[in-house]
């Protein structure tokens, strides 16, 4: 076994091959270590996420070191038949790779034995491995932006479906309609650790795959969204404790300022809020209430049902009044601004849960205009409303250079010494095609030391992940959870609440904390 770092909260092991990890995982599943969070599982690598008051890496290795691997594996007992319509946009390309033709490849996808080796990457994803050698798939250089819901695709010796639309470098070879993860369902995820798998050729048209609508909300206190802007959320801190499920903790991309704003109206620190990235909504409030922004700095402005209007500051406490309007315009600083009204909000958590996991789809859905928000109304708060003083932080602007510190691994010795130099050196800027799932980095590209892929393997929030095209993604709250592109380094858990609050044009400068190193 190796461990390598991965962040100042993650390590990862890392073994010969698959049926070592599983029968590790087993057995780490059940050690109960003192400290850890989490174990995500992969194809060779076991990351194990730790809470770094309770114990360090070099304690936790000596732990990790202890564990024997399970003589036995579960196996999930469940066989599924997949229909699959083969016109997937790299089902030729694919062919030429394997040196076959396109029909020879679709009959042997669908008489191969594929079996759920783990599962991650997002909610439903499994890995399955088959009994067909043919079978061994480079990822594309550059991962696409998104991947329709339901595509059937291959990478390295895996094949997987995509649970719902979201980016990816795997070749797409057909699609389904199979649902892969339904919160309703029991179990929610059609695959699990052990089942069988069987590809077969769909007789009829494949339908669309659509997101419902929440039913309209009836209550005396509500939030009516008149405009969304460029993106509204509702966030808390989140979902930890389903990453071997596959399931992402999301949750607000800057939790500072979840906690300031909540304060300052009297809820519980992480009581879920409204995440509004690139400004420009407007709400209405029926019923009396109390709001606070915190977050990117925004013009905000409260309209009355008289016309007049009011200014309102970030991180105070301010009365609204029903059918009162908070307009939120340009944001001059920052990217996500943080609403919290007193009570909190009236809706049906999953997993524990309101934060919007926009990748998964775990949660409520993106908000839209006409959408009506039932509150629990002012009298629900567990405290009396705190009105500061609570400064707001100095955020990032278009064109301005941010340093944040990280910790190099696990695959730093994947890339040349000069590409080091590059990651540490020069100012990336944080393009346009940036959201929740990740910052997609533009400067001089990484140059790597050593060819090929990885093995899918586990990574954290904050992993700065680098694909063929040397250009780094920086995972935000909704990053896959395993993928097969090497991580030279994650940024570390103090400077994460910086990173949510990126704007596209700003510059990143990358500091490491010291030079890689295994454990």
């Amino acid at each position: 076994m190796r461990f390598l770092p991965v962040s100042d909260t993650a390590v990862m092991v890392e073994l010969a091959g698959l049926d070592q990890t599983t029968r590790l995982f087993t057995a780490l599943t059940a050690a109960d270590l003192p400290g850890v969070r989490e174990v995500v599982p992969a194809a060779r690598t076991i990351v194990v996420v730790f809470d770094p008051r309770a114990t360090s890496p070099a304690e936790l290795v000596e732990e990790l070191r202890t564990v024997r691997p399970s003589s036995e594996v579960a196996s999930g007992g469940r066989s599924v038949t997949v229909e699959v319509r083969y016109d997937g946009q790299d089902l030729a390309e694919v062919a030429g790779l394997l040196g076959c033709s396109a029909e020879e490849l679709v009959r042997r996808h669908q008489t191969a034995t594929w079996t759920v080796a783990f599962t991650g990457y997002a909610p439903g994803f499994g890995y399955l491995v088959g009994d067909d050698e043919l079978f061994d798939v480079p990822r594309r250089p550059s991962p696409r932006t998104r991947i329709p819901a339901g595509s059937v695709g291959l990478a390295g010796k895996f094949s997987g479906v995509y649970p719902r639309e979201s980016p990816g470098g795997w070749q797409l070879i057909g699609r389904t309609d199979a649902v892969m993860w339904d919160i309703d369902r029991d179990p929610p995820a059609l695959f699990a650790p052990g089942t069988t798998v069987r590809f077969q050729q769909a007789d009829r048209d494949l339908v669309s795959l659509r997101e419902t609508r929440p039913e309209p909300v009836a209550s005396e206190f509500s939030l009516e969204v008149v405009s969304p802007g460029v993106q509204l959320l509702l966030q808390d801190p989140g979902r930890p404790g389903h990453l071997a499920e596959g399931v992402a903790p999301s949750g607000a991309a800057d939790r500072g300022a979840l906690r300031t704003a909540n304060r300052a109206v009297g809820n519980h620190p992480g009581t879920a809020a409204l995440e509004l990235a690139g400004g420009g909504a407007v709400l209405r409030f029926s019923g009396a209430g109390v709001l606070a922004l915190a977050g990117a700095g925004v013009d905000a402005s409260l309209r009355a049902t008289d016309g007049t209007r009011v200014p309102v500051p970030a991180v105070r406490p301010v009365a609204v009044e029903d059918g009162d309007e908070l307009r939120l315009g340009a944001q001059h600083a920052g990217l996500r601004t943080v609403v919290a009204v007193r009570g909190g909000f009236a809706a049906p958590a999953a997993l524990g849960s309101l934060a919007t996991d926009t990748l998964s789809g775990v949660g409520p859905r993106p908000l839209t205009a006409g959408d009506r928000l039932a509150l629990h109304g002012p009298a629900a708060a567990p405290h009396a409303v705190d009105p500061g003083p609570h400064p707001a932080a100095e955020l990032p602007r278009s064109g301005q250079v941010v340093e944040l510190e990280v910790v190099l691994g696990p695959r730093t010795d994947w890339f040349t010494p000069a590409a080091l130099g590059t990651l540490t050196s020069q100012e990336w800027e944080v393009t346009a095609r940036s959201d929740r799932v990740g910052l997609r980095l533009a400067g001089s590209p990484l140059e790597r030391l050593r060819e090929g892929e990885l093995p899918s393997e586990g990574a954290v929030t904050g992993a700065i992940q680098v694909p063929p095209d040397g250009q780094p993604v920086l995972f935000g709250p909704d990053h896959p959870l395993t993928g097969g592109y090497p991580v030279i380094g994650a940024v570390v858990d103090a400077d994460l609440d910086l990173v949510g609050q990126l704007p596209p044009g700003a510059r990143v400068r990358f500091r490491p904390r010291a030079p890689f190193a295994e454990l």
